[in-house]
């Protein structure tokens, strides 16, 4: 008789092998399959994602402070960068990372498969394994975790060198000297701010009308700001539709917002828009699993599909695609096959991190969607420009937001950009689940000097009571 799962686990990312982890905790029987070659585990964020893109964003911000010595009384010679010794630094956490997760695997008791999972019927799946043969596994339970993959942009096909893709821009073998950014989301921020610092010319080309659009307009009115005064270009309102290759590399035409012809050249594009789950050979046909117009599987609020025993979580639902969130759907679903008494994620507390320079993090809803909402608002602000510890850290851009509500002073949502933003979240995520209030929040005692005083005192000026501005 086959052996049999408690649940099987299609993808091995941050929520799968999550997932995968807390079943065994909890006693049960699990599986995971994983297509990546030599089976290394970590999906999207670990291999080719979050992991590597903030590598290389650290390696960046050291050169930028580096270059910065002088303002603090400190001399260095001859700072540059050695571009392979940065790729070689990225691919060893990459690496490291991916053999902590194998690691868990092991720890925990979970059976890795490396192949391509396929539904093959109620309560089976099929792998087909890397060294060509099938394996059919008995389950319980199915979750699909299979992620997302870049979207092919028509027109703007990728070709690894001129025109690259998220994925492709991580494995340069040198730095262009310049390069158009197509797009102004987390991804296009983040390698602007990348490329930019180890000497690439860079233009951000956005679609929209400001830059990190999902963000509060505060927000990416300073983002844009600090770009500017690094050198980074930023043209929005601009619908690219056009692209065009030569010897010294690629010319991008479209209009703008006032209907004017627009064109832009550089040594490379980088299309970073669009991605879309990754659904391919998964036998879903055989199953009830609704696959919604976008792409995504339907599912409930405790990540069910319609096909009774079968889950979906991560880059595949309609959920805010985040490492984080993908985790914590997949510790909810195996709680809820182990027999827990589990509850919806509240998508309203879902953090979302940008680690661009100046970094951008967020929760809640932003001012406009507050009032949309229908909530009468008060704001609170606090630059860093008036933070002590920001000064002495030289990173002076940027400010906290807090919006709360009027009649119960609640805390609706918080909008950090400058120093250490996506640490600095951390604390309204925890108040804003315990439903603080501003005055709550500005009332707890921060420690000086910090960057976190920052939020206390956003939180005061709610109340117009902040002291140091």
């Amino acid at each position: 008789m086959a052996e049999q799962f408690d649940v099987t686990i299609i993808g091995a990312g941050p929520g799968g092998y999550v997932a995968a982890v807390r079943g065994a905790q909890l006693g049960l029987k699990v599986a995971i399959i994983e297509k990546e070659k030599d089976a290394k585990l970590g999906g999207t964020c670990g291999l080719r994602g979050c992991i590597p893109t903030k590598a290389l964003l650290n390696a960046a911000h050291l050169l930028q402070k580096a270059n910065e010595f002088e303002k603090f009384g400190l001399k260095a010679k001859d700072v540059g960068y050695d571009w392979a010794g940065v790729q070689n630094y990225k691919s060893s956490i990459v690496d490291k990372n991916a053999a902590g997760v194998t690691y868990l695997m092991k720890k925990n008791k979970v059976t890795v498969f490396n192949g391509h999972g396929k539904i093959a019927g109620k309560g089976k799946v099929e792998v087909a394994l890397a060294d060509g043969k099938k394996e059919t596994i008995d389950t319980k339970n199915i979750i699909i975790a299979t992620g997302s993959v870049v979207r092919p942009i028509p027109g703007f096909e990728v070709d690894g060198k001129q025109v690259v893709n998220s994925d492709q821009i991580l494995e340069l073998q040198s730095v262009p000297k310049s390069m158009i950014v197509m797009g102004s989301g987390a991804v296009g921020v983040e390698f602007a701010s990348v490329y930019h610092r180890f000497g690439c010319d860079t233009t951000v080309v956005e679609l929209l009308d400001r830059i990190v659009p999902i963000e509060d307009a505060d927000v990416s009115k300073e983002l844009a700001r600090a770009f500017k005064k690094q050198g980074i270009k930023c043209e929005t309102g601009i619908k690219l539709d056009k692209l065009e290759k030569n010897k010294k590399g690629v010319k991008v035409s479209g209009k703008n917002a006032k209907g004017e012809d627009v064109s832009f050249e550089a040594e490379m594009l980088l299309v970073a828009v669009g991605r879309m789950p990754y659904l391919e050979g998964l036998g879903l046909e055989k199953t009830k699993v609704v696959v919604n117009p976008g792409g995504t599987i339907k599912v409930n609020d405790y990540c069910e599909t319609d096909e009774p025993g079968i889950y979906a979580i991560g880059d595949v639902i309609d959920t805010a695609w985040l490492a984080h969130l993908a985790s914590k759907e997949g510790i909810l679903v195996v709680e809820k096959i182990a027999g827990k008494k589990v509850e919806p994620i509240k998508q309203n507390l879902v953090p979302n991190c940008t680690y661009c320079d100046p970094e951008v993090a967020s929760v809640g809803l932003t001012e406009a969607k507050a009032k949309e909402a229908g909530y009468d608002v008060k704001v609170g602000k606090f630059p860093f420009s008036a933070s002590g510890k920001a000064r002495i850290l030289g990173e002076t851009d940027g400010f906290v937001k807090i919006v709360a509500e009027k009649k119960y002073d609640e805390v609706l949502g918080v909008h950090i950009i400058g120093p250490l933003a996506t640490e600095l979240l951390a604390e309204a995520c925890v108040a804003m689940a315990l439903e603080t209030t501003a005055d709550e929040l500005g009332r707890v005692i921060h420690a000086h000097p910090t960057v976190s005083e920052s939020v206390m005192e956003a939180a005061e000026g709610v109340h117009d009571l902040t002291i140091h501005m």
